[in-house]
């Protein structure tokens, strides 16, 4: 039956799959690929290594520093690497995951001391989702770097807003140190309704906004979506060697849950179940590589997912077996085929629910950023009316998108297709 569905679905992209594996011209065209995107990825240069772009910046100042564990210079992190240079450092605000990245989705973030280092850290997850004046009060400059997935329900760009929005009220500037997007070569879904703002959804972007931090900042001052339209006074190390045409897999894991590069191509299609009663893997090997619940009646992959401290605490249907699919081998290939959110799974769950009404949560919405998506599934229509009603509010956002963006564009494919 999974074979039946996936194939209905996917028909190009298992054609294409199967020539890698029974077409040997076709194999080595896709190794030598692969090959020429690794050599890109390596001549990439992400801001926080460029240090002659932004020392001079730090000379005899006070920082603050936005961080958590992707934040790193050529394998040290920003924190030590500048310690050794002798910066003053006055505190770590922590988003979303923690310093460390060692804390589950949603829980919340506790300020406290860095045991490695000393230094005081803030949490920015929970009640202080904002720098208070206090706490940016003694320093001069703000640096923020953060790895980022592309997704606009990722909240390391909701954490951007307040920190932006804290600077502009302190009169600090903020640095950015800048990082590519993996998921930065297309944008796609709707448009958020600002009736459904939230801190998964602060602004009218798709849910694919296809900018990196540096451009999203600039593009948060210049639309003046700061708090009585206020700008916050912005420096940005740009990434060197980066477009979005380039696929770039990320060195580190930016949160728990995303571990892998198939997990990180699958999220923002997949996220969307963490407003629904199937399981997204959380608990498991794969989570964002699979989906699932108990007694499901189509799909041949099975999992149990457990409690795992720091990475998934009691994720739904702990203990219990899930029955679903198994996307792994897709999200290798997505960025060769397909290039959009996908909504076959949503579609076709939703369809062998036995009670539809306990399909989706209150959460849905927010996720999505629009409650129309949720009508459009149960009213069954087409995969194709829904994305056709999301493209006004893509035209208009790719216009304005234009003007922030601070690499060269993509051209609807990842470069090694060019």
């Amino acid at each position: 039956m999974f074979n039946n569905i996936f194939n209905h679905s996917h028909r190009q992209a298992n054609q294409l799959i199967s020539c890698l594996i029974f077409n040997s011209r076709f194999a080595l065209f896709t190794l030598f690929s692969l090959c020429l995107s690794n050599l890109s990825q390596a001549q990439i240069i992400v801001g926080a290594e460029r240090m002659n772009e932004y020392m001079q910046l730090l000379k005899n100042k006070k920082v603050s520093l936005v961080v958590n564990q992707t934040s790193m210079v050529n394998g040290t992190h920003l924190v030590d690497t500048l310690l050794k240079r002798k910066v003053k450092i006055l505190n770590i605000f922590a988003p979303e995951h923690g310093f460390r990245g060692d804390h589950s989705a949603g829980e919340k973030i506790k300020s406290g001391v860095d045991a490695s280092t000393n230094l005081p850290i803030v949490s920015l997850y929970g009640k202080n989702k904002k720098p208070t004046k206090a706490q940016l009060a003694k320093c001069d400059l703000v640096i923020f770097d953060i790895q980022d997935v592309g997704a606009r329900f990722y909240t390391y760009i909701s954490t951007l807003h307040y920190v932006m929005e804290a600077c502009a009220e302190s009169n600090k500037t903020l640095l950015i140190l800048d990082r590519p997007n993996p998921n930065g070569y297309y944008v796609d879904g709707p448009v958020l309704d600002t009736a459904y703002h939230s801190f998964i959804g602060m602004h009218p972007v798709p849910i694919v906004h296809g900018m990196t931090v540096g451009e999203y900042a600039q593009m948060i001052n210049g639309e003046r979506w700061l708090k009585d339209s206020i700008q916050c006074k912005l420096q940005i190390v740009k990434c060197d060697k980066y477009t979005h045409d380039q696929l770039y897999k990320l060195p580190v894991k930016p949160s728990p849950n995303l571990p892998t590069a198939e997990s990180i191509f699958l999220y923002p299609s997949l996220c969307l179940f963490e407003g629904t009663s199937v399981s997204l893997g959380r608990g498991t090997d794969k989570p964002f590589e699979c989906l699932g619940k108990p007694n499901n009646s189509i799909g041949d992959y099975s999992f149990t997912p457990i409690n795992l401290p720091g990475i998934a605490e009691k994720p739904p249907f702990q203990d219990t077996l899930c029955k679903g699919f198994l996307l792994s081998e897709y999200a290798k290939n997505f960025m060769y085929f397909d290039l959009k959110i996908n909504l076959y799974w949503l579609k076709e769950l939703y369809k062998v629910e036995k009670d539809k009404s306990l399909f989706f949560t209150l959460f849905f919405d927010k996720l999505a950023g629009t409650s129309q998506l949720r009508k459009q599934i149960v009213e069954g229509e087409s995969e194709d009316n829904i994305r056709q009603s999301w493209q006004s509010g893509l035209q208009q956002y790719n216009q304005m998108r234009k003007k922030y963006l601070l690499y060269r564009d993509f051209t609807g494919k990842p470069w090694i297709y060019q």
